[in-house]
């Protein structure tokens, strides 16, 4: 298939060399596209950039686009075990950092989201305005059995079936069983295209580290959501308590079909935030940046060309 970095990237797929959370050097994947005040477009667990694939072009129209892979996920660089709690803040901080000289604007779905939001309490000046869809601020357990089957695994095991590339010979089961679980996400199951398929399987199919990546980070978020239960320390918790910190003007999008986390969650994060709007994305499952792209392009224009109000 056509390179997709090539397709939606006038310069096509960059890398930025950042220490992570732990000091190692790893190589991030970017694209950019457009000009102006840039927009940060952050993929949730699991995923990479191929999620905005409906938004670079319209977005690029109006600002400075900079499509993010996560370390370990899509095109990025997987170090070595282990991992450690929180390293996406601090390494989505140092690409910041590294990529623009002012404040940022930032559109995040899911997990990007709630990194979103962690980034913008610890470093606030960084960040204009936020968009945040869908987050995964009030969890109760791993959304998805999927999820939780996976980080109930040895990460020593996960590790050795990922370096040998086992996986690779069961390309049609794994495409199949990507497929079930993109039902969760979507609304409508027809929007499921093969060329979808092919290129959210691609990094585990083809790029070691990727299936131990989310394999450790699914289990860490297991661990923060334990621990949060029972009352102990945890990240969970800091963000919550945080979020009254979030001041700059920040857009709250959430699916009106979001099968994982219920759309009282968007509410409440609404409640909390003092200077936030909610809208609510319509005839879209919990993947909104591909569920309902026109209306979460929208959305995001108008509220970072205009002030928002609480």
């Amino acid at each position: 298939m056509t390179d997709w970095w090539q397709q939606h990237f006038p310069n096509g797929r960059q890398t930025l060399t950042i220490p992570d959370a732990s000091g190692r050097k790893v190589a991030i994947a970017y694209g950019e596209a457009g000009s102006g005040q840039p927009l940060v477009l952050l993929h949730g667990i699991g995923s990479w950039s191929y999620n905005w694939r409906h938004s670079i072009q319209p977005l690029s129209a109006h600002f400075r686009i900079i499509c993010i892979d996560a370390k370990g996920y899509g095109f990025s660089e997987t170090p070595p075990l282990p991992e450690v709690i929180g390293h996406q803040v601090i390494e989505l901080f140092r690409v910041i950092q590294s990529l623009c000289d002012s404040p940022v604007m930032i559109a995040a779905e899911s997990l990007g989201a709630l990194t979103a939001l962690a980034l913008t309490q610890s470093y606030p000046d960084q960040v204009d305005r936020l968009v945040v869809i869908n987050a995964p601020v009030f969890p109760q357990q791993l959304p998805s059995s999927s999820m939780r089957s996976l980080s109930a695994l040895p990460l020593p095991l996960v590790e050795w079936v990922d370096q040998n590339q086992l996986v690779r010979p069961f390309n049609p089961i794994v495409q199949s069983m990507t497929r079930l679980i993109r039902r969760e996400v979507v609304l409508d199951a027809s929007q499921i295209a093969d060329e979808d398929i092919y290129w959210l399987t691609y990094p585990y199919l083809h790029i070691p580290g990727t299936l131990t990546q989310f394999a450790a980070d699914l289990q860490l978020a297991a661990q923060e959501i334990d621990r949060f239960h029972r009352k102990q320390p945890n990240l969970i918790q800091t963000i919550q308590d945080n979020l009254p910190k979030v001041t700059c003007p920040t857009l709250v999008l959430w699916s009106d079909h979001d099968r994982w986390f219920p759309i009282e969650n968007g509410r409440l994060l609404h409640s909390r935030l003092p200077n936030s709007r909610f809208e609510i994305v319509p005839n879209c499952g919990h993947v909104a940046s591909s569920g309902n792209p026109e209306v979460v392009n929208a959305a995001i224009i108008k509220h970072c060309q205009s002030a928002a109000s609480p």
